[in-house]
């Protein structure tokens, strides 16, 4: 694939991507190496690593070494994050090294941003909260999110070591609200079709795994265009046909955390109306509960 590939081809090429060998991505200098000098694998080569390190993330998307504006191929293309110097790498580092710690079968596998990351992990508090203690007990969990991720970022890292050896019963994957920053851009189509990527991936590295995915949780209120952006992305995503793995159950958490009149229900957000309170996470784990139960004991065929 030479070319990138144009939006209204997306759901084809995502519907047909090989499952056999290394991922192949919408946009053909990705895949053929002429922008990540290092488009897969772990530890990383000295080219790659400053290529990550040294340029920010706007410097690395697609278009920018042919001097083109691609905003439609940046959620489904891998892309490092980026928080100025080496900080979001080594946060990807710390979680590599508690990967391979933890190499073989696990019960879950937590994949996602900030509010995957809140659920208790190595990068902060070290155990899970007290909302996934009380619903899950005692299932071993590997939580890889990380904030502030888009769907580029999470592909990025599952192709850089990020899941590598790990055999888990259950994927879970909530990504997408940091991609609301970029929406006037890139369009909410092109986010779902990250989304899908991302399910892709982990099919491709995990094909007997129970998959869950979680739309994106709405935020701020109505009329606010991140709120207007999560509903009209929810609903390209419900357009994408992910059931048809029948592996793979997509739950919609809208009506758990919002009234009937469309606002949130604030006590189960955190104050900035994104994240979620302790409540909050217990509504989650509530939801998930079936879901989780079911693909641990192989019962989603």
């Amino acid at each position: 694939m030479n070319q990138f590939v144009a939006c209204l081809t997306w759901p084809l090429w995502l519907a047909g991507v090989s499952l056999a060998g290394p991922p192949q991505y919408a946009y053909g200098p990705y895949n053929e190496g002429r922008m990540d000098p290092q488009v897969e694998g772990w530890p990383l080569t000295v080219e790659e690593r400053a290529y990550v390190v040294g340029r920010a993330e706007h410097e690395r998307r697609p278009g920018r070494e042919s001097l083109k504006h691609l905003p439609q191929l940046w959620p489904v293309v891998p892309s490092a994050g980026h928080w100025g110097g080496t900080s979001w790498l080594e946060t990807h580092e710390k979680l590599v090294r508690h990967v391979e710690a933890s190499a073989g079968r696990c019960d879950v596998l937590l994949v996602g941003d900030s509010i995957t990351q809140q659920w208790g992990s190595v990068l902060d508090r070290g155990s899970l909260n007290s909302a996934w203690r009380e619903v899950f007990g005692e299932l071993r969990v590997i939580n890889i999110g990380i904030g502030g991720d888009k769907t580029q970022n999470v592909l990025w890292r599952l192709d850089h070591g990020g899941v590598a050896g790990l055999q888990p019963k259950v994927v879970v994957l909530m990504i997408g609200n940091n991609n609301m920053f970029f929406v006037p851009e890139t369009g909410v189509e092109a986010v779902a079709a990250g989304v899908q990527a991302c399910v892709k991936n982990l099919r491709g590295k995990f094909p007997d795994a129970a998959i869950v995915v979680a739309k994106i949780l709405p935020a701020h209120a109505p009329g606010h265009r991140f709120y207007e952006d999560i509903v009209r992305t929810n609903a390209a995503l419900e357009q994408l046909g992910l059931e048809e793995d029948k592996l793979l159950r997509v739950v919609d958490l809208w009506s758990d955390f919002t009234g009937a009149d469309g606002q949130l229900r604030g006590e189960l957000y955190a104050g900035d109306r994104i994240h979620l309170s302790e409540a909050g996470y217990g509504v989650y784990a509530r939801r998930l509960q079936p879901l989780v139960t079911a693909g641990v004991k192989g019962e989603f065929r």
